[in-house]
């Protein structure tokens, strides 16, 4: 049985606002717990001043959220821009029709952008989303993070009198981007990735640019946000239970310094922008395992890793995580004895 025109217009009339209460949903638990926050503060204050470990623990959440959160700004701007202003023809003639040269052209493009690796994930995902191919995206994703200025900059800052260290991350990171995008070109599965809804496309008829830049930054943002939250998380309780004179005992070791510092940019997720100082405090160790440390932290660390997990699917993080672990390490490592020798 047919029915009626009006029946369903009615019917999609009564469905649209239920949709639109799941979209903001998110927006009112995030303001929810805001508030409960505001409230119970006084309460929160207390108990966390009651155990050291508990304000050193609440310190590292803090700076990395609050070292991340601008640049994950930065990162969901860029990729509602991406949504809402390139289409999918436009990134198909950007983009070499070669898989090689479209992952050396991805990998390159990270030098131009000067975030850290939490604002550059929503970023990757909406590259796929508009067609971009998988390799590209993964290559852009690992290089972004790690070669751009602004991390540059501060890695020659942190390091004064050691310019090899700078082209020694440089090289490392970026040959990290390269081989990553090459094993996934090779070996990645399309079934290991989470498939996010088609409703955010840019091309949503009767919607304005700038309705589809708003929606697509505020899913990206609030998204990206929880999955940070909860990699801040795990790194402050991880920070609290390694004991800061372990890495001073490595020196002389250099194997073992390297697999050791490797292990602990994973465990500290730092931000890319402030890694360098902390590497250039690890004054007792040589310069070796400290590049490792800065070339491994902005590709692979736990806050990304539960990104990564919210926004590709854990499938992908999974397998994805160990693999660029390995790469990074390798290629720090190359890149360092290159640059630096054994020092």
């Amino acid at each position: 049985m047919s029915i009626p025109r009006t029946a369903r217009v009615a019917d999609d009339a009564g469905q649209a606002p239920r949709r639109g209460r799941l979209r903001g949903s998110s927006t009112y638990v995030l303001a929810g717990l805001l508030v409960l926050g505001l409230i119970f503060q006084g309460r929160l204050a207390g108990w966390i001043g009651s155990s050291p470990k508990l304000q050193t623990a609440t310190t590292v959440f803090t700076g990395v959220f609050v070292q991340a959160v601008p640049f994950l700004v930065l990162g969901v701007l860029i990729s509602g821009s991406i949504a809402a202003f390139v289409s999918p023809e436009l990134l198909r003639k950007l983009l070499p029709r070669n898989s090689t040269a479209a992952i050396g052209t991805a990998g390159l493009a990270g030098i131009a952008l000067p975030g850290c690796e939490c604002g550059v994930v929503p970023v990757a995902r909406r590259l796929m989303d508009q067609g971009a191919p998988g390799a590209a995206a993964f290559a852009f994703l690992l290089s972004a993070p790690a070669v751009n200025p602004v991390v540059l900059i501060a890695t020659a800052v942190a390091f004064p009198g050691h310019p090899a260290m700078v082209a020694a991350r440089f090289t490392g990171s970026l040959a990290t981007a390269f081989v990553m995008g090459y094993l996934w070109a090779r070996f990645g599965r399309p079934e290991w990735l989470t498939v996010r809804p088609r409703g955010r496309g840019h091309c949503a008829a009767g919607r304005s640019r700038w309705a589809v830049f708003a929606e697509a930054a505020r899913h990206d943002f609030l998204q990206a946000a929880a999955f940070l939250v909860i990699g801040a998380m795990a790194a402050a309780a991880l920070h609290v239970l390694v004991p800061p004179t372990w890495y001073r005992q490595l020196s002389g070791q250099m194997l073992i310094s390297i697999g050791v510092l490797a292990l602990l940019a994973v465990v500290l997720a730092l931000c890319s922008e402030a890694d360098a100082f902390v590497a250039s405090s690890m004054s007792g160790l040589p310069l070796l395992p400290r590049l490792v440390f800065l070339v491994v932290g902005p590709a692979v660390d736990v806050k990304l890793f539960a990104m990564q997990a919210g926004t590709f699917g854990r499938r992908f993080a999974l397998r994805f995580a160990p693999a660029t672990f390995v790469v990074a390490t390798l290629c720090g490592s190359a890149a360092g004895y290159l640059f630096l020798g054994t020092r």
